[in-house]
């Protein structure tokens, strides 16, 4: 029902940056909280970051915490991923979602959000 397309992936070395898209289309989104999820080879998929449409509201996963900087465009239906001082362990598949109801608190149970977008790949290497 909503579509989501990630953008921006790629290969870069370690300490070096990244900025993921995400554009929303299918439906009016401005109400929607989105995020990033990512999932590295051979391991569960993980919350990194999300935040609130109609809010100032942002949330970190603990291990991007001060290097990662989420933000979005209401006017274009965008969500950004700002990665800075790419590790190595950060290489993974990351996914944007959207949800309209997830409170904060669990904003990073994966089951909980809806709508998923097919996945950009980034790949850091030492």
């Amino acid at each position: 029902q909503v579509q989501l397309v990630e953008s921006g992936g790629g290969l870069v070395q370690a300490g070096g940056s990244l900025r993921l898209s995400c554009a929303a289309s299918g439906r009016t989104v401005s109400s929607y909280g989105m995020g990033w999820f990512r999932q590295a080879p051979g391991k569960e998929r993980e919350f990194v970051a999300a935040i609130n449409w109609n809010g100032d509201n942002t949330y970190y996963a603990d291990s991007v915490k001060g290097r990662f900087t989420i933000s979005r465009d209401n006017a274009k239906n965008t969500v950004y991923l700002q990665m800075n001082s790419l590790k190595p362990e950060d290489t993974a598949v990351y996914y944007c979602v959207a949800d309209a109801n997830i409170p904060p608190r669990l904003i990073t149970r994966t089951s909980l959000w809806d709508n998923w977008g097919q996945g950009t790949q980034v790949t850091v290497s030492s």
